[in-house]
Protein backbone atom coordinates (compact mmCIF):
# COMPACT_ATOMS: atom_id res chain seq x y z
CA UNK A 1 0.00 0.00 0.00
CA UNK A 2 1.53 2.88 -1.42
CA UNK A 3 1.06 6.31 0.53
CA UNK A 4 1.92 10.08 -0.40
CA UNK A 5 2.19 11.85 2.64
CA UNK A 6 2.72 16.14 2.13
CA UNK A 7 3.08 17.08 5.08
CA UNK A 8 6.26 20.19 6.23
CA UNK A 9 6.31 19.79 9.90
CA UNK A 10 9.74 17.62 10.15
CA UNK A 11 9.47 16.03 12.85
CA UNK A 12 5.38 15.10 12.84
CA UNK A 13 6.20 14.29 9.05
CA UNK A 14 9.01 11.34 10.04
CA UNK A 15 6.85 10.32 12.99
CA UNK A 16 4.02 9.31 11.28
CA UNK A 17 5.70 7.37 8.42
CA UNK A 18 7.81 5.42 10.96
CA UNK A 19 4.21 4.57 12.28
CA UNK A 20 2.76 3.96 8.83
CA UNK A 21 5.69 2.09 7.69
CA UNK A 22 5.52 -0.58 10.51
CA UNK A 23 1.79 -0.64 9.97
CA UNK A 24 2.40 -2.10 6.59
CA UNK A 25 2.94 0.89 4.20
CA UNK A 26 5.58 2.10 1.64
CA UNK A 27 5.47 5.59 2.28
CA UNK A 28 7.23 8.76 0.65
CA UNK A 29 7.66 11.93 2.41
CA UNK A 30 7.43 15.70 0.78
CA UNK A 31 7.62 18.42 2.35
CA UNK A 32 5.97 21.41 0.00
CA UNK A 33 3.06 21.63 -2.49
CA UNK A 34 5.65 22.13 -5.86
CA UNK A 35 6.71 18.61 -4.83
CA UNK A 36 3.45 16.87 -4.17
CA UNK A 37 1.84 17.97 -7.51
CA UNK A 38 5.02 16.88 -9.33
CA UNK A 39 5.13 13.06 -7.20
CA UNK A 40 1.34 12.76 -7.50
CA UNK A 41 1.48 13.18 -11.28
CA UNK A 42 4.92 11.31 -11.90
CA UNK A 43 4.03 8.56 -9.90
CA UNK A 44 0.93 5.71 -8.22
CA UNK A 45 -0.02 5.87 -5.15
CA UNK A 46 -2.70 4.19 -3.39
CA UNK A 47 -3.75 7.55 -0.70
CA UNK A 48 -2.59 10.73 -0.43
CA UNK A 49 -2.04 11.99 3.02
CA UNK A 50 -2.14 16.42 2.27
CA UNK A 51 -1.52 18.74 5.26
CA UNK A 52 -3.29 22.14 4.58
CA UNK A 53 -0.32 24.98 5.51
CA UNK A 54 2.17 24.43 2.85
CA UNK A 55 5.57 26.31 1.23
CA UNK A 56 5.32 26.90 -1.89
CA UNK A 57 1.73 25.55 -3.02
CA UNK A 58 -0.47 25.40 -0.36
CA UNK A 59 -3.13 21.77 -0.04
CA UNK A 60 -6.02 23.29 -1.40
CA UNK A 61 -3.81 24.38 -4.55
CA UNK A 62 -2.39 20.95 -4.76
CA UNK A 63 -5.38 18.87 -4.15
CA UNK A 64 -6.82 21.46 -7.19
CA UNK A 65 -4.20 21.06 -9.53
CA UNK A 66 -4.40 17.10 -9.37
CA UNK A 67 -7.99 16.96 -9.81
CA UNK A 68 -7.24 19.04 -12.78
CA UNK A 69 -4.62 16.57 -14.21
CA UNK A 70 -6.89 13.88 -13.86
CA UNK A 71 -5.21 12.04 -10.44
CA UNK A 72 -8.06 10.49 -8.73
CA UNK A 73 -5.94 9.27 -5.84
CA UNK A 74 -7.55 9.04 -2.76
CA UNK A 75 -6.54 12.62 -0.84
CA UNK A 76 -7.08 12.91 3.17
CA UNK A 77 -6.71 16.13 4.28
CA UNK A 78 -4.61 16.44 7.57
CA UNK A 79 -4.42 20.11 9.04
CA UNK A 80 -4.60 21.74 12.08
CA UNK A 81 -7.10 23.81 10.69
CA UNK A 82 -10.90 22.86 11.95
CA UNK A 83 -13.40 24.87 10.65
CA UNK A 84 -16.30 24.01 9.12
CA UNK A 85 -15.53 25.98 5.96
CA UNK A 86 -12.24 24.49 5.30
CA UNK A 87 -13.66 21.11 5.55
CA UNK A 88 -16.17 22.81 2.78
CA UNK A 89 -13.24 23.92 1.03
CA UNK A 90 -11.37 20.75 1.32
CA UNK A 91 -13.97 18.48 0.03
CA UNK A 92 -15.44 21.11 -2.42
CA UNK A 93 -11.81 20.82 -4.26
CA UNK A 94 -12.04 16.87 -4.30
CA UNK A 95 -10.62 15.55 -1.08
CA UNK A 96 -11.97 12.18 0.24
CA UNK A 97 -11.82 12.82 3.48
CA UNK A 98 -10.36 14.87 6.52
CA UNK A 99 -8.82 14.62 9.48
CA UNK A 100 -7.65 17.38 12.07
CA UNK A 101 -4.47 17.69 14.52
CA UNK A 102 -3.89 16.48 17.02
CA UNK A 103 -4.97 13.25 15.95
CA UNK A 104 -5.12 9.44 16.98
CA UNK A 105 -2.72 7.25 14.87
CA UNK A 106 -5.01 4.39 15.12
CA UNK A 107 -7.89 6.42 14.00
CA UNK A 108 -5.84 8.05 10.72
CA UNK A 109 -4.53 3.93 9.83
CA UNK A 110 -8.14 3.21 9.93
CA UNK A 111 -9.06 5.93 7.61
CA UNK A 112 -6.51 5.25 5.32
CA UNK A 113 -7.44 1.50 5.07
CA UNK A 114 -11.04 2.41 4.39
CA UNK A 115 -10.15 4.79 1.53
CA UNK A 116 -7.78 2.42 0.03
CA UNK A 117 -10.56 -0.09 -0.02
CA UNK A 118 -12.84 2.29 -1.41
CA UNK A 119 -10.69 2.79 -4.08
CA UNK A 120 -9.88 6.25 -6.58
CA UNK A 121 -13.19 7.76 -7.45
CA UNK A 122 -14.10 7.75 -11.15
CA UNK A 123 -13.76 11.07 -13.24
CA UNK A 124 -17.13 13.01 -12.66
CA UNK A 125 -19.21 13.26 -15.20
CA UNK A 126 -19.35 16.27 -17.39
CA UNK A 127 -22.69 17.95 -17.38
CA UNK A 128 -24.30 19.29 -21.20
CA UNK A 129 -26.83 21.26 -22.79
CA UNK A 130 -25.85 22.08 -26.38
CA UNK A 131 -22.86 23.88 -26.38
CA UNK A 132 -23.03 24.93 -22.72
CA UNK A 133 -21.17 22.40 -20.41
CA UNK A 134 -20.15 21.88 -16.67
CA UNK A 135 -17.58 20.15 -15.44
CA UNK A 136 -17.68 19.07 -11.94
CA UNK A 137 -14.02 18.07 -11.33
CA UNK A 138 -12.58 21.51 -12.35
CA UNK A 139 -14.98 23.11 -11.42
CA UNK A 140 -15.19 24.27 -15.20
CA UNK A 141 -17.90 26.15 -17.28
CA UNK A 142 -17.90 27.02 -20.60
CA UNK A 143 -20.41 28.08 -23.79
CA UNK A 144 -18.91 27.63 -26.88
CA UNK A 145 -15.38 27.13 -26.12
CA UNK A 146 -15.13 30.16 -24.09
CA UNK A 147 -14.97 29.56 -19.97
CA UNK A 148 -17.42 31.25 -17.65
CA UNK A 149 -16.70 32.97 -14.60
CA UNK A 150 -19.40 32.50 -12.06
CA UNK A 151 -19.61 32.92 -8.72
CA UNK A 152 -19.87 30.20 -6.20
CA UNK A 153 -23.59 30.67 -5.67
CA UNK A 154 -24.02 31.22 -9.58
CA UNK A 155 -21.99 27.92 -9.83
CA UNK A 156 -24.08 25.85 -7.46
CA UNK A 157 -27.21 27.18 -8.96
CA UNK A 158 -26.36 26.22 -12.84
CA UNK A 159 -25.25 23.03 -11.72
CA UNK A 160 -28.56 21.97 -10.02
CA UNK A 161 -30.13 23.73 -13.09
CA UNK A 162 -28.07 21.60 -15.52
CA UNK A 163 -28.46 17.82 -13.61
CA UNK A 164 -32.32 18.57 -13.82
CA UNK A 165 -31.67 20.08 -17.62
CA UNK A 166 -35.10 19.44 -19.29
CA UNK A 167 -36.81 19.35 -15.99
CA UNK A 168 -39.00 22.10 -14.13
CA UNK A 169 -37.38 22.71 -10.91
CA UNK A 170 -39.70 25.11 -8.28
CA UNK A 171 -38.06 27.93 -5.79
CA UNK A 172 -38.27 25.51 -2.81
CA UNK A 173 -36.20 23.13 -4.40
CA UNK A 174 -33.58 25.34 -5.35
CA UNK A 175 -33.30 26.98 -2.25
CA UNK A 176 -33.17 22.97 -0.23
CA UNK A 177 -30.08 22.34 -2.77
CA UNK A 178 -28.45 25.28 -3.82
CA UNK A 179 -28.77 27.39 -0.54
CA UNK A 180 -29.90 25.35 2.69
CA UNK A 181 -33.08 23.42 3.23
CA UNK A 182 -33.60 25.36 6.57
CA UNK A 183 -32.86 28.60 4.35
CA UNK A 184 -35.77 31.17 5.99
CA UNK A 185 -34.57 34.31 3.67
CA UNK A 186 -36.32 35.60 0.72
CA UNK A 187 -37.07 33.27 -1.83
CA UNK A 188 -37.30 35.99 -4.45
CA UNK A 189 -32.99 35.51 -3.95
CA UNK A 190 -33.87 32.73 -6.53
CA UNK A 191 -35.09 34.97 -9.30
CA UNK A 192 -32.08 37.19 -8.45
CA UNK A 193 -29.77 34.66 -8.86
CA UNK A 194 -31.65 33.21 -12.36
CA UNK A 195 -31.49 37.06 -13.70
CA UNK A 196 -27.06 37.02 -13.08
CA UNK A 197 -26.92 33.74 -14.88
CA UNK A 198 -28.80 34.94 -17.85
CA UNK A 199 -26.25 37.71 -18.01
CA UNK A 200 -23.49 35.77 -18.00
CA UNK A 201 -24.74 32.48 -19.35
CA UNK A 202 -27.58 33.46 -22.18
CA UNK A 203 -27.21 37.15 -23.28
CA UNK A 204 -24.27 37.30 -24.31
CA UNK A 205 -24.34 34.20 -26.71
CA UNK A 206 -28.02 35.08 -27.94
CA UNK A 207 -29.59 31.87 -26.17
CA UNK A 208 -32.40 31.91 -23.67
CA UNK A 209 -31.70 28.14 -22.30
CA UNK A 210 -32.76 29.60 -18.76
CA UNK A 211 -36.75 29.32 -18.61
CA UNK A 212 -39.22 30.98 -16.61
CA UNK A 213 -42.34 28.43 -16.34
CA UNK A 214 -44.81 31.03 -14.79
CA UNK A 215 -45.80 29.50 -11.10
CA UNK A 216 -43.92 26.23 -11.15
CA UNK A 217 -40.31 27.25 -11.26
CA UNK A 218 -37.57 27.29 -13.88
CA UNK A 219 -36.20 24.68 -16.60
CA UNK A 220 -33.03 24.64 -18.63
CA UNK A 221 -33.73 23.57 -21.95
CA UNK A 222 -31.58 20.05 -22.70
CA UNK A 223 -30.13 21.70 -25.68
CA UNK A 224 -28.74 24.46 -24.27
CA UNK A 225 -31.23 26.99 -25.62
Amino acid sequence: MRVLMVEDEVRLADTVRRGLTDAGFVVELVHNGEDAVWAATEHSYDVIVLDIMLPKLNGYKVLETLRERGVWTPVLMLTAKDGEYDQTDAFDLGADDYLTKPFSFLVLVARLRALIRRGGPERPVVLVAGDLSLDPARRRVERAGRELVLTPREYGLLEFLMRHRGDIVSKTEILASVWDPAFDGDPNVVEVYVRYLRLKVDAPFGRHAIETVRGMGYRLDSDGG
